[in-house]
């Protein structure tokens, strides 16, 4: 089967940046893409590097706006898209998503991030409340896919509850990039980083790892902003980078997979039949040695 990776940069117009999100949906379907995803928040620049109460106008409902016109896509080509909505349930709630379409353009299932980060041009805890739906695989004609969300990415917990489920791809849209005072010291090891720990899930749950970023400087008015290092990739069960998109421009992969591949690397190294499941119950604390 085909995955289709969405790398695009985002602007400020966000009717600008949808029409051009759909346009690469309609490419990677046409290029024999069945399951596609886009990147975390594609419809607005990352918004999250300030704290503006004002912002939450970029919120819509689910269903709304951004999964009416992809289930149409959906739809008309009979593919799956994991669509990153940033989610209005309610006055005062609101959800950072993925609402996933099946190929007849029905929401097969939405998921809610989890883990919310609050770091230096990441202020997501002002804006998002955190996921109430727990970690979810979700099945479709072509692949039972585990959809997480950028900080999601760093947690092996979510990976394997999520594959645990059955998930066969793990899918992480993504809004990550440079500090740009951090860029030239540490630019590479955080990249490196970012890759290295989505690789590990691939490996430890014998699953395909899809993540898919964004490209571009972004910045609010009198910041420093974001660079952010594009990357998108897949790699297989062992963790074999199948493909790579570039650190700065814009691209639409459409990458074979062989669901097979999974039955293969688990016979081999049978990491879930090894597991010490007797004695893994202070994973549910914070921290071992304090009782808490």
């Amino acid at each position: 089967m085909k995955i289709g990776l969405i790398q695009m940069a985002c602007l400020a117009n966000t009717h600008q940046n949808f029409e051009r999100a759909v346009g690469q949906v309609e490419e990677a379907a046409n290029n024999g893409a069945q399951i596609i995803c886009l990147p975390e928040l594609f419809r607005s620049q990352y918004f999250c590097q300030q704290e503006d109460v004002a912002l939450f106008d970029l919120a819509e409902p689910v269903p709304g706006p951004s999964t009416e016109a992809c289930s149409a896509i959906a739809k008309k080509h009979g593919v799956t898209i994991l669509v990153s909505v940033f989610e209005r349930r309610t006055a005062g709630v609101y959800h950072n998503s993925i609402a996933v379409l099946d190929e007849q353009g029905e929401i097969a299932g939405l998921y809610r991030k989890m883990h919310i980060p609050d770091d230096p041009a990441y202020y997501e805890k002002f804006y998002f409340t955190p996921g109430d739906r727990g970690f979810q695989a979700i099945k479709t004609t072509h692949a039972t896919v585990g959809p997480l969300i950028c900080w999601d990415q760093w947690y092996p917990e979510a990976a394997r509850m999520t594959a645990l489920q059955g998930a066969e791809i793990l899918f992480y849209p993504t809004a990550i990039g440079w500090h740009p005072k951090e860029k030239a010291e540490e630019g590479r090891a955080q990249r490196d980083a970012w890759m290295t720990i989505q690789r590990s899930h691939a490996i430890a749950n014998g699953v395909f790892v899809v993540a898919v970023n964004r490209v571009g400087h972004e910045a609010p008015a009198g910041g420093e902003g974001l660079e952010f290092w594009g990357s998108s990739f897949v790699c297989d069960p062992f963790g074999v980078v199948l493909a790579q998109a570039s650190v700065d421009q814009e691209e639409t992969l459409v990458v074979d997979v062989d669901l097979k591949r999974i039955e293969e690397v688990r016979r081999n190294w049978p990491f879930l039949r090894d597991r010490r499941i007797d004695a893994y119950g202070g994973i549910t604390k914070r921290l071992l040695d304090d009782g808490a």
